[in-house]
């Protein structure tokens, strides 16, 4: 009897260390491939950076994590397959996607299957609004970059009226209808609202148009070969208001500055992170981005993803690896990371509480530098003389 109780007992040893030294799968779903794979770039290096950063400390509750990123493809329906091949994978929780398309009928597919979702960069309203008890969004919805960039207009003064022009899909619309609220709300006229379908390239007509109305203020929301092109074209055009400005998105990537050049100058660009905020360990933050991207420079979307993770990990430092049980972790989360505090209330869907006031940052010398509000500004708006 003894042989086999020395065996049995061996066997519970391996099984223990076995189940010690497994990992902690987390879902990633994020454009890998096609027209978002910039942005899905700069999410997979804030998901290492994240990952890296809580395997060097010991992972969580003495088990590494491990990422399980799938690509979409910057397409819905791959996104949706992916997701469901997570679900089947059995992780706690998902963060995703890239883009608001894609990601607010995959938060309607993972409340459906109840596993928690971590959304770490799209914007659009509706995603929180109404929601639903399994998304959480880690960044914030498209109002914030409205509503800061006008309360920016209105204490730099002297402005009265403006025009708008977004893409036309989720992202842009949410803009648009922001815009076309919180604007007159401001004391602003709207001379015109427009949209752009996908794959328009001359921009040339709708900006004479803008030019004969002669606004003092032109906000754009676009991705990232729109937003170079409408630069470029404002200079061709002679569009010349007293502000141009760049709701996130394409214009708040490095690659903007880069395929912009000088005509990206003095355009006041909403983010809600950027290499010179004041957060702890934000610059630390910065550096390491900058690494896992090869020397390239990280923009807002890396440190949103970053903390996606972080939030993720707290979960399910604190409530197993129970999908249910991490979804009622992160209704009390109360994280301080590198890229700002975390704390999601339900008022509208689960939002990040800090999410309420975004960055304002002007393109100066071919980067962007804070401006405002001014607890966070690092530099001065630059306006061109009248």
């Amino acid at each position: 009897m003894r042989p086999i109780q020395t065996l049995t007992a061996l066997a519970l040893l391996s099984f223990s260390l076995a189940s010690a030294q497994s990992t902690i799968k987390i879902g990633a779903v994020t454009s890998l491939s096609g027209r978002f794979a910039t942005f899905g770039a700069m999410q997979q290096a804030g998901f290492k950076v994240a990952i890296d950063e809580l395997n060097a400390k010991g992972g969580v509750n003495g088990q590494k994590l491990e990422l399980l990123l799938e690509d979409d493809a910057s397409d819905t329906n791959k996104a949706l397959n992916a997701a469901e091949k997570l679900v089947n994978a059995k992780v706690p929780v998902v963060i995703g996607a890239y883009s608001s398309g894609v990601t607010k009928p995959l938060s309607q597919y993972m409340a459906r299957v109840k596993v928690p979702l971590l959304v770490a960069t799209a914007i659009d309203e509706t995603i929180t609004k109404p929601g639903n008890p399994y998304t959480f969004r880690v960044n914030n919805q498209s109002s914030v970059y409205t509503r800061s960039l006008i309360n920016e207009l209105k204490k730099i003064g002297g402005m009265k009226t403006a025009v708008v022009l977004t893409s036309n899909d989720a992202f842009g619309k949410s803009v648009l209808t922001d815009a076309g609220k919180l604007l007159p709300a401001a004391g602003f006229t709207v001379l015109s609202k427009d949209t752009y379908d996908k794959g328009l390239t001359d921009f040339r007509p709708l900006l004479n148009r803008y030019k004969g109305q002669n606004p003092d203020v032109v906000i754009f929301a676009s991705y990232e070969e729109d937003a170079v092109a409408l630069a470029k074209q404002v200079k061709e055009t002679g569009l010349a208001p007293r502000v141009i400005a760049g709701i996130a998105t394409g214009f708040a990537l490095p690659d903007f500055l880069k395929g912009a050049g000088s005509t990206a100058e003095n355009f006041l660009v909403t983010m809600v992170w950027n290499a010179d905020v004041k957060y702890p360990g934000a610059g630390s933050l910065y550096t390491r981005l900058k690494t896992a991207l090869g020397g390239e420079e990280p923009s807002q979307h890396a440190a949103q993803s970053y903390a996606a993770v972080l939030a993720a990990a707290d979960a399910i430092k604190r409530g197993g690896t129970d999908p249910e049980k991490v979804r009622a972790a992160l209704e009390s989360t109360k994280l301080n990371t590198a890229f700002g505090p975390v704390t999601f209330r339900d008022y509208a869907g689960y939002q990040n509480q800090n999410s309420v006031v975004g960055l304002i940052t002007q393109v100066q010398g071919g980067k962007f530098v804070t401006i405002g509000p001014a607890s966070a500004a690092t530099g001065k708006v630059i306006l061109p003389k009248k």
